[in-house]
């Protein structure tokens, strides 16, 4: 689940360019540039342009305020079309999407938080390439068998961490819960698109909204390593997560997926490790995040793995930097491993700061490139 985070000072400004790859913009009065200006403060998100083509859209990202915020395109339905998260103070990000016709929402959240302040955009046009290499489209089948794989296989492993809640016993459900959630941290990206079934089962109790009820499985780490005690609201909300789960492993194989969103949700899956799994926010009573981090991980290479051959003909410079990053990071991962252990891991807590430092250099050090995957399968 994405963190989030406040920075304190003046408010932020971001401004956005979405430049269109596969044509020009249309005209839709003020002056000719092709480009699309989104200005947004802590009270604003002004879009000079409210129509542009479908097909690949690219976002140049600058963030000139003083608040990590994100930015998102939102279909129909709060469905995530493409996001970015994590755009600090002064940093710039460009993002890559294959946008289809029809209406969108922009949505610019200074703070990471809520709901964004948002306008109304419309991909207008065919948009589709003319012809996509035929490897990519083999990819996105192969990354949906795989998401869809991760899917069902995450309910067996659900069930049996359920089944230990429901039962009482708390030393057999907390050695089934991090095994849990490897299938849904692995292709997360995929299951936030949807928009409301991640704040049912992977968020945090300071990630609520206003009103929400807070289930899923964090509440439950929290009944099992805080409180020590299971009760009838536990058991309750054991079955709920299974509900829930079914509900994400039915839907996911609708999900849309193109190479573009494969190769963000690749970054996303980075953005994930660096906001919640890095600083131990994100497992915070179970101390369970290096397993969520190496499922973050796995997700990310998957993607990759399958959208590479395409990626190394049209830049091969970046792929041999992302082989090198990957495999940097797994090893400093397998530094940190303990067989003894139910999810093969050390406890969080007992990685010291130096070690945390270096986790975190690396998830930054293969973050960067991999935020340039999307521009190259898109040529």
């Amino acid at each position: 689940m994405r963190a989030v985070r406040h920075l304190s000072g003046v408010a932020a400004a971001l401004t956005v360019t979405l430049v269109a790859v596969t044509g020009c913009a249309e005209k839709d009065g003020g002056g000719g540039s092709d480009v699309i200006q989104v200005t947004a403060s802590d009270s604003e998100c002004k879009v000079s342009r409210t129509r542009f083509p479908a097909g690949h859209v690219r976002l140049a990202v600058k963030n000139s305020g003083a608040k990590v915020t994100e930015v998102y395109i939102y279909a129909p339905g709060d469905r995530i079309v493409t996001e970015r998260e994590n755009i600090g103070p002064g940093t710039s990000a460009d993002i890559t999407a294959e946008v289809k016709a029809g209406s969108y929402e922009i949505a610019c959240k200074p703070g990471m938080k809520g709901d964004g302040i948002r306008q109304k955009v419309t991909a207008i046009g065919q948009g589709a390439p003319k012809q996509r290499d035929p490897r990519l489209d083999k990819a996105v089948a192969d990354y949906r068998k795989y998401v869809q794989a991760q899917a069902d296989e995450t309910l067996p492993k659900a069930e049996k961490f359920a089944a230990a809640v429901k039962a009482g016993d708390i030393e057999a459900a907390k050695d089934a819960y991090a095994a849990s959630r490897i299938g849904w941290e692995r292709t997360e990206p995929v299951a936030e698109s949807f928009g409301d079934i991640d704040p049912k089962v992977d968020v945090r109790e300071d990630g609520l909204e206003q009103g929400q009820t807070w289930t899923g499985w964090h509440r439950l780490e929290k009944a099992l390593w805080q409180d020590g005690r299971i009760g009838a609201d536990e058991k309750h909300l054991a079955d709920q997560l299974i509900k829930d789960l079914k509900d994400w492993q039915k839907r996911v194989g609708t999900a849309e997926i193109t190479p573009t969103s494969m190769a963000n949700g690749a970054k996303e899956l980075l953005d994930e490790v660096a906001t919640g799994k890095v600083t131990g926010e994100e497992e915070r009573y179970s101390h369970t995040d290096l397993a969520d981090f190496q499922a973050n991980v796995e997700g990310a290479h998957k993607s990759y793995e399958l959208l590479k051959t395409v990626a190394a003909e049209r830049d091969p410079a970046l792929t041999t930097e992302l082989d090198r990053r990957f495999k940097a990071l797994f090893a400093l991962l397998d530094e940190h491993r303990d067989k003894g252990s139910p999810d093969g891991f050390v406890a969080y807590d007992t990685v010291g700061k130096d070690d945390r430092k270096e986790l975190s250099d690396g998830v930054n050090a293969l973050a960067e490139p991999l935020s340039k995957l999307a521009a190259a399968v898109a040529r």
